[in-house]
């Protein structure tokens, strides 16, 4: 379990079919770990002087965007949660729900709206002012549309995150809050 505040941001040394290794500076986490990374809960198998690898499954590269890194691109890095530790996002599990793509990005003054496209039958997981798990940053969606919201990004946010990396028609990990996915299932059943 996550809670979507980014420990620190890593960079991509190694991406082959099945393997993702990154280089995460300060963060050292020991092989049998969990790690978010970009949002994907992976589990590290090797760990060297701040390199880590994971194994990535055909399903990982299926219905997540890690299959679009590079060598040199940001990763966003986060260990799993531990008992005591302070909640300060939202709980994100590292289960990505969908693909989406960013659709704007225009400056407004010191922050920054990012607008993120998505599926729409994802759209009822959607709240605005609710949570969701952007690239595994815990962000706040509002002007939620049929498949869209934005994004009010602070500068920390933006000068800790990937998200200063990204650019229009990217693909970003999405995975919506927990609670909705819970409620919606309850009342289609």
């Amino acid at each position: 379990m996550f809670t979507g505040i980014v420990r620190a941001l890593g960079e991509v040394v190694e991406r082959s079919p099945r393997r993702l290794a990154v280089d995460g500076l300060d963060l050292v986490l020991a092989p049998g770990a969990s790690v978010a990374v970009n949002g994907v809960c992976l589990t590290v198998t090797e760990s060297r002087g701040g390199r880590m690898a994971m194994n990535l499954s055909a399903e990982t590269i299926v219905r997540t965007a890690l299959g679009d890194l590079r060598p040199g691109d940001p990763v966003n890095l986060e260990p799993a949660l531990r008992a005591g530790d302070e909640l300060g996002g939202h709980l994100l599990l590292g289960h990505v729900d969908t693909v989406g793509k960013v659709a704007l990005i225009e400056r407004k003054g010191e922050d920054v709206l990012v607008g993120i496209t998505f599926a729409p039958r994802y759209a009822p997981l959607v709240a605005d002012k609710g949570s969701v798990g952007v690239d595994g940053i815990s962000l706040t969606p509002f002007a939620v549309g049929d498949g869209t919201f934005r994004c009010a990004i602070v500068p920390y946010t933006w000068n800790h995150t990937n998200l200063s990396a990204r650019r229009v028609g990217d693909r970003v990990n999405l995975e919506f809050d927990i609670l909705a996915k819970y409620v919606l299932g309850w009342r289609e059943r």
